[in-house]
């Protein structure tokens, strides 16, 4: 199926499992029909490879920020070294950064890590990128007491979650979970979220949809997602796969 427009909200190019070509995934990408790449970094080093590999592509876009499951060895002076690197023209949001209560790291630590980079995307008037993973109450009691302008990426809640999220003013990205078998929350959050809060990711090289699961993901298969998410909510998947590139680009605030 050929499509086009197709915006990939939060992805990983610059892990490892790209190392060998990279470079050919990403120039062949927009003759799939993909014409945004929003890649997320996971602490300050990698920032600086997220950002260079955006220098390379007119389509891929930069998150920088601290992931809650690289936060040991993370420098006194991290706020500042996140705010100098989201002055780079292709920097259009913070993140990711989050919880995740899924490994053993320090809650307390976590906790304060993830407000701190809230304040800053406030500060900076900056979109915030949101990793919520087994951590709900404590995710959305911060995103209920700053109120910023956020993406809950790879969303996992229920269907009352995501309406709390659309009152707090949140934007929802959606992969290939809503493929598996087992994803009933995922699928019940597609077909009633409002249209013009949804994003399409992959997190790429993660989360491959069926028929591909378990093995490499890009940004191409968000097609696989968009077609179940499509047929759910009656639409064709190019009206689909607009809509979500319309709200993607509103949303991080990319011309």
């Amino acid at each position: 199926m050929s499509m086009t427009n197709i915006f990939d909200a939060h992805a990983h190019y610059d892990d490892g499992w790209f190392d060998d070509d990279r470079a050919a995934v990403l120039a062949s990408l927009p003759e799939k029909g993909v014409c945004g790449i929003v890649n997320n970094s996971v602490d300050i080093e990698n920032a600086k490879t997220v950002l260079a590999l955006s220098e390379r592509y007119d389509y891929v876009y930069a998150a920088v920020g601290c992931h809650p499951e690289n936060l040991e060895g993370l420098p006194e002076d991290y706020l500042d070294q996140i705010a100098a690197l989201s002055r780079h023209p292709k920097a259009v949001a913070i993140g990711e950064t989050g919880l995740d209560y899924h490994w053993d790291i320090p809650r307390d630590l976590q906790r304060r890590v993830f407000e701190e980079q809230i304040r800053l995307s406030l500060d900076l008037k900056m979109p915030l990128i949101v990793h919520d993973r087994e951590a709900h109450g404590d995710v959305f009691d911060l995103l209920r007491r700053y109120r910023p302008h956020a993406l809950v990426h790879c969303f996992s809640g229920s269907v009352e979650l995501m309406r709390e999220a659309v009152r707090l003013g949140l934007y929802i990205s959606l992969g290939g979970v809503v493929t598996f078998k087992n994803a009933r929350h995922s699928v019940e959050v597609a077909a009633e979220m409002p249209l013009d809060r949804l994003l399409l990711e992959t997190d790429a090289p993660y989360m491959a949809p069926v028929p591909f699961r378990g093995k490499r993901c890009d940004s191409s298969m968000i097609v696989f997602a968009a077609e179940k998410i499509a047929a759910l909510r009656g639409m064709t998947v190019q009206a689909l796969l607009d809509c979500t590139a319309e709200n993607a680009r509103r949303f991080y605030g990319i011309v």
